[in-house]
């Protein structure tokens, strides 16, 4: 899969065209310092003073290169992938071969920065589930209504909940059919398209 990059991150990129090899190795390094700490304005002054360029310039060639190895980082592209995609900005094959190999040496660990950046959302852990029937009461000698219940347990960052529910058998069947056409509809080309960016 080929990462797509708008006029405006090629744009930025622009500017790794200008400068020397190892100053865009520095640039390598100072986008994943920025992944680990956060943004510095200080190393761009100081690198803008060093290349005579503006300060904008210096922020928008590391901020691209970041997305660059980000966002191949996330999609886990390919070697062949990543090199087809950086083709298409028209760098010198020394250039390729650099942020191939930044993205090579970056890989594992930009993933796991962007996975500690995730919201740890509550997931499953079990399900207790279980059917009522009332057969009938003072008012209604012969009836049937049933009732489902569940107790739905969660785990979050090591602590358990849980969540109890309870249904009638038809809004039961309801949900299970909205979800199998939810699942579906997962299965599209469409859909796995979204899904792919999203990650």
């Amino acid at each position: 899969m080929l990462l797509v990059l708008s006029d405006e991150q090629k744009e930025h990129l622009s500017i790794l065209t200008e400068v020397d090899v190892a100053v865009v190795a520095e640039f390598g390094r100072i986008a994943v310092e920025f992944l680990r700490r956060g943004s510095n304005p200080k190393i761009y002054e100081g690198a803008a003073r060093k290349l005579n360029v503006a300060v904008e310039s210096v922020q928008h060639g590391v901020e691209g290169l970041m997305y660059l190895l980000t966002e191949s980082s996330k999609l886990m592209i390919s070697e062949v992938d990543f090199q087809d995609s950086v083709l298409v900005l028209g760098f010198s094959e020394e250039l390729n071969k650099l942020l191939l190999q930044l993205y090579l040496d970056n890989n594992k660990e930009i993933r796991s920065i962007l996975g500690e950046l995730a919201p740890h959302l509550p997931h499953y852990h079990n399900l207790e589930w279980r059917l009522d029937v009332q057969l009938a009461s003072r008012a209604l000698r012969q009836q049937i209504k049933p009732v489902v219940s569940f107790k739905l347990h969660l785990e979050q960052n090591g602590e358990k909940t849980a969540k109890v529910v309870q249904t009638d058998p038809a809004t039961l069947l309801h949900l299970i059919q909205q979800m199998e056409r939810a699942l579906g509809e997962m299965k599209t080309n469409h859909c796995r398209r979204i899904v792919r960016n999203i990650k």
